[in-house]
């Protein structure tokens, strides 16, 4: 749980001391590597507030990798870490909001740097208002700044200013930092690799939207809205404590799962639709990813069967695919195989035309049917940060980099699909179904765990629960 939860009646922390080691021992990575290099000074500021209209904010969400390095989440933060700090000086700085007794009774409690130097395990903190004088001084004769370069055009002003502030001072032999490096690369790769505390929460956010789906898959029939299930989802993810969802929830009914960013919207789902719910939540900064695909009444028709199975079964064969030292296309590749190799057994693609499943992946042949790929990293952000290719690796003849080497403790997600539109000499039983089934996937040292199969994937098994649900359903009506 992170130390950001705060009593504010007694005005005392209610998290035990681990998370603070947590994000200490991160920034003294930080440093350690930063030292390696030469030193220099790294600025991390979180994201700004965002105006919707008039004097009301879009739902304030914190910057990731600011929360990697402090679990703060109050607005206006920044954290500086000074890696050529003298013995005595502070390295580790938080710039925060200052205490104010008239905004906390409009916006609720804040830290104010003094309490937030010892709740979060700071060396030194400021008040935000104290940035312009305090960064030059500590920019002064340090070799290099490491910051993201080029991520904010705000943020390079501000460090345009404290730099011409420090230049300014050129004559009384102050130096300002002679080189900029993006600082990007060093924390994308720490946060590659989860560690016990962000595997626990992401765990937990896992059971959670598990359940929410399962919530969802229950609430279904024939008749339903999209945002009605929408709501069971969202209502699911607050009851048990997440904060919100992880990205815009995707509720499609019909030729809309064929959409793959399709919003839920006010569909009605009929009687022999698919619905397709791509929905989780976020928690303590963690994202969770889950889809599943079911049928609105409660059975699948012999055509939806069919394909789900296949999906089902590339799925699967994507999981084996995850583990130690394989590649990370080696679980899309894996996928899809078994999709193209169903394709071609359903007749959506034309036997006729390729003589095997080596001859449809080469030439493409899927991709109107299967259009993205089956994995990603996932973390902080449900897209989370991390190369995807070995840097530094030989490129082969086409010039492109080799798939980044899995190794345990990465965490991405496992999750193919078909979407079959109506198309000339494609079956018509087939229209408009689109299945797409997800799982959060850790590499483990000998193989994945998947944390989100609390909730059915096996298609009996769905229809099981559905049934249960509307039996039930039915009985309450009796009564």
């Amino acid at each position: 749980m992170p130390i950001g939860r705060y009593n504010c009646a007694m005005n005392q922390p209610n998290e035990p001391t681990l998370a603070i080691d947590v994000y200490r021992k991160r920034r003294e990575r930080v440093l350690a590597a930063l030292r390696a290099a030469g030193g220099g000074v790294a600025i991390v500021p979180t994201a700004p507030e965002v105006v919707r209209n008039r004097d009301a904010d879009y739902p304030y969400r914190h910057d990731s990798y600011f929360y990697y390095l402090t679990g703060f989440t109050e607005p206006q933060g920044l954290l500086v870490l000074d890696a050529s700090a003298g013995e005595n000086g502070p390295a580790s700085i938080l710039f925060c909001r200052a205490k104010n007794a008239e905004r906390e009774i409009w916006d609720g409690f804040r830290f104010g740097p003094e309490a937030a130097r010892e709740a979060f395990g700071f060396d030194a903190a400021f008040a935000v208002e104290e940035i312009e004088s305090q960064m030059p001084l500590i920019l002064a004769d340090k070799p290099a700044l490491h910051y993201a370069l080029g991520s904010s055009a705000q943020l390079d002003e501000q460090v345009r200013r404290w730099l011409d502030a420090v230049r300014a001072k050129g004559r009384s032999g102050v130096a300002a930092p002679a080189a900029a490096h993006d600082l990007l690369p060093l924390l994308d790769e720490m946060r590659l690799f989860k560690d016990s505390h962000e595997l626990a929460i992401m765990r937990r956010a896992g059971e959670i939207s598990a359940l929410a789906h399962r919530h969802a898959m229950a609430a279904s029939r024939a008749g339903v809205r999209e945002y009605e299930l929408e709501a069971e989802l969202l209502y699911t993810f607050r009851k048990y404590g997440a904060q919100g969802p992880a990205y815009g929830s995707i509720v499609a009914a019909g030729a809309n799962a064929c959409v793959l960013h399709y919003a839920a919207g006010n569909t009605i789902a009929q009687d022999g639709d698919l619905i397709l719910i791509d929905a989780a939540c976020e928690l303590d900064g963690y994202a969770s990813d889950i889809t599943r695909t079911f049928p609105a009444n409660g059975r699948f028709t012999p055509a939806q069967r069919e394909l789900y199975d296949i999906v089902l079964a590339s799925q699967e064969a994507a999981v084996a695919a995850t583990r130690p030292g394989a590649h990370f296309d080696d679980p899309h590749n894996a996928a899809l195989r078994v999709l193209s190799q169903g394709l071609l057994d359903t007749g959506i693609i034309e036997r006729g035309l390729f003589s095997s499943v080596d001859d449809v992946i080469e030439e493409r042949a899927y991709a109107p049917f299967y259009m993205h790929r089956t994995s990603h990293w996932i973390g902080m952000d449900v897209h989370d940060c991390g190369d995807y290719r070995e840097r530094g690796a030989p490129r082969d003849a086409q010039g492109a980099l080799p798939s980044r080497i899995l190794k345990p403790s990465m965490a991405l997600t496992i999750e193919p699909g078909l979407y079959i539109r109506p198309a000339e000499n494609v079956p018509e039983q087939y229209w408009n179904i689109g299945i797409r089934i997800e799982d959060d996937a850790v590499v483990t040292p000998d193989g994945c765990e998947l944390l989100t199969r609390d909730v059915p994937v096996k298609a009996d098994e769905i229809e099981a629960l559905m049934q249960e649900a509307q039996a039930a359903a039915g009985a309450a009506r009796q009564a």
